[in-house]
Formats: C-alpha cells, structure tokens, sequence
C-alpha cells in the first residue's frame, strides 16, 4: 500500500513494502526513479541488516551459518506504517521468526520520511531489543532521473563532492565481493565525477573518504539536488551496459563481504555494532534544488 506525505513544494510517496519510496516531486517534476524493469525495478531500497552481496549468500556468527539475499532482508518485507502527518510518516518492521531465521537478533526497525521546504529527509532508526552486541548494515539506494530536463543527455550531468578529501574506491571482485584491492580515486573539474554510462560498467563506484554531500548537477540546465549522508562510505551506480537514463547515489554504513569465505559478522571491521536495550539512528536526506 502506498502513503504520501506532502508540503508546498514536495509531494513524497512511499510503499509499505520495503518502506521504500517510489515517487519524490517536486513543483510537479519527479526526480525519482520510475521503475522501468527493463533497467531497474526498483526505485529506492532500504538496506538492512547487510548491505549488498554476502560470499554464497551466507555468513556466521558464534559457529552457526545464516543465508541472506543481497541487500539484506528488510527491501523483501512488508512494513507497518505506524505513524502519519501531512509532512511526515513512519514505517517499522519487528522481528519475527522469519527474520531469526536468517538474523539472530531481536530488533525493530524504522524509518521515517519528513519533509521541510525543499528537503526530504530518511531516518533509519534500529534498537536492539535482544541480549547480545548487534552487528549490521544500513543504508540507502535511491535512484534519480538523469537527465532532468528536456533536450540534455546523461553525459550533461556531474556528481560534484565538495568534502572529498583523498577519497579511495573499495576494489571489487567481478562478481562484486571485496577484494582488497582499494585504490586512489581521481576527481577532476572541481571534485567531480562526469557522467557517462560506461563509468558503470564494472558495476557500482563505492568510495570511502568522499565526504558526506553530493550534488547532481549540470553546467547546461537549471535543475539537480544535493543529497547528504551520515555514513563512512557512498556508491554510485546505473544498470552496466546500458543507456539506463538514471544515477542512484547510495549512502552506505557497511561494506559487502569479502571474496573467499562466509563473513563472520562479529568479525567483520566495517559493520556498525549495537549493545542490548540501545539505539542506532542515521539516515540520508535529500535537497531538490
């Protein structure tokens, strides 16, 4: 089912499945992915408890071995909306037996969209309701048209990083494990990443050390966003080997596994860690300009 929230200037749209967003326009124009499965089915998932691909599907913790599908299990759910304003809504997911079955752990999950003027903001909150350190991953996937205006091509667009410091890009197996290969990556024209389709054709970017804002922008046209984030790492990444006329920018607090061999998850460096009873809140938000 789908629930919309609205102010002035936006009008957002969410689906209790995966509490993803499927529609975000602004002043009439949408500026969301629309789904076109001949490229892309979906629009914006929500990652968690993993974030992207885990060896064989698998991982362990404390000696027994769990399966997972990519991107972990909450953009497979249906959620409960649990709260609704005219600029704000929030859905959850509570654990259950499906869920232990493939995560050992007792949470709750939510994630709220609120909006102010022209920002969307996404605030994933996690509790750890069971007796033991939680170890997971959360994040985002939202996918945005590119171009935004008519009569400018993909290849007009930029992915501008003004807080970029020495960012790094986390080297990635063919099949898009880890591999340890991590290596400098080049901006050029002021921080910028230039679009064009072929950058994608060994699938997503993933840099570390990019700072924490993107603009996606054109020297050619009037319309783009700035979209902020709280965590260590962001993705870029368009369907491989397609003209696929969208970008999705993706805010990431963890990493995919690494090649070789199940992830141990308490062993794992890079996935955030909760104690019993606590509470874990981050989120991305999103400026149409």
């Amino acid at each position: 089912m789908n629930y919309t929230i609205r102010n002035e200037h936006m009008t957002v749209t969410a689906e209790t499945f995966g509490g993803q967003l499927v529609s975000v326009k602004k002043d009439g124009q949408e500026y969301l992915w629309q789904r076109d499965p001949s490229y892309w089915k979906d629009s914006a998932p929500n990652l968690f408890p993993y974030i992207a691909r885990l060896y064989d599907g698998k991982y362990t913790f404390e000696g027994k071995t769990y399966s997972m599908k990519i991107h972990g299990f909450l953009k497979y759910r249906e959620l409960t909306l649990i709260e609704q304003e005219k600029d704000r809504m929030t859905f959850e997911l509570r654990y259950d037996d499906e869920t232990l079955e493939q995560y050992p752990w007792k949470f709750v999950f939510r994630i709220s969209y609120i909006l102010k003027e022209n920002e969307l903001s996404v605030s994933m909150e996690v509790l750890n309701e069971d007796e033991k350190t939680m170890y997971f991953g959360v994040g985002g996937h939202p996918g945005f048209c590119v171009p935004m205006e008519e009569g400018l091509a993909f290849e007009d667009y930029y992915l501008e990083l003004p807080e970029a410091e020495d960012p790094v890009r986390i080297g990635f197996t063919e099949a898009c494990f880890r591999n340890g290969e991590d290596e400098a990556y080049s901006l050029s024209e002021g921080k910028r990443i230039l679009l064009r389709h072929d950058l994608f054709d060994q699938d997503a970017i993933v840099l570390k050390n990019a700072g924490h804002a993107v603009r996606l922008g054109t020297d050619k046209g009037e319309k783009g966003l700035i979209l902020r984030w709280d965590y260590d790492y962001v993705g870029f990444w368009s369907k491989p080997g397609t003209d696929a006329p969208y970008v999705c920018i993706e805010p990431w607090g963890s990493l995919p596994s690494r090649d070789g061999k199940p992830e141990d998850f308490a062993a794992q460096p890079d996935l955030l860690t909760l104690e019993p009873g606590k509470t874990c809140t981050s989120g991305w938000k999103v400026e149409i300009l």
